[in-house]
């Protein structure tokens, strides 16, 4: 995962023209977790969650053409009911989204956009127990997941998206022992949709 980050990095920056414009602000927004399950007794109810970090944009000298990027900070829960018990289950992560953007508009003023792309997620947690210890969820040390959406811009400085994030692969596995011998017994994928702000200076 890590090398296939740093050759979207290195693609990007070759990509970058010289004439690009640059800025950078902050981003906050909203998970609406939409937690999807295999083979797991039970059920999930999603929860909400947040997300906060660093982000940048590119306007490149193509009418309309972007690219953004970030690092945030993600938190996703869900609601776990089985067996007559409930827990909840919390994902913390890294999360890198890189968007291709296309928008129009009135310059400055503002621009309406639409946007799509990978993410790339860096888990920061670790196992959790659930119903007493008789199971274990964990999480992926990294996933890669995929985001489209819209967004607008005011004055080139406030810009608010709408975007879901679809998970490309296991979020989380929940295993039980029985008999001294561990078993998978279901996994988890934590998609999202999401509603942020962010602030360029």
């Amino acid at each position: 995962m890590k090398k296939i980050f740093a050759v979207v990095l290195l693609a990007v920056a070759f990509a970058m023209p010289s004439k690009a414009q640059f800025s950078w602000g902050i981003q906050a927004g909203l998970n609406m977790s939409n937690i999807s399950t295999e083979d797991a007794a039970g059920s999930v109810k999603s929860r909400t969650g947040f997300f906060v970090g660093p982000t940048v944009k590119f306007t490149l000298p193509i009418v309309g053409l972007g690219i953004d990027a970030s690092a945030l900070y993600d938190q996703r829960e869900g609601k776990v009911e089985a067996y007559g018990q409930s827990e909840t289950i919390k994902s913390q992560s890294i999360q890198i989204p890189i968007n291709v953007r296309y928008g129009f508009g009135l310059g400055s003023m503002a621009e309406i956009f639409a946007f799509a792309g990978p993410q790339f997620g860096f888990n920061l947690g670790g196992k959790s127990d659930v119903f007493n210890d008789a199971a274990e969820w964990t999480l992926k040390s990294s996933n890669l997941s995929a985001n489209i959406g819209i967004g607008a811009t005011v004055l080139s400085k406030l810009q608010a998206k709408l975007n879901y994030n679809v998970a490309l692969g296991k979020t989380g596995e929940v295993e039980g022992t029985a008999a001294g011998i561990a078993k998978e017994l279901g996994s988890a994928k934590f998609n999202a949709w999401q509603v942020s702000l962010a602030w360029f200076f």
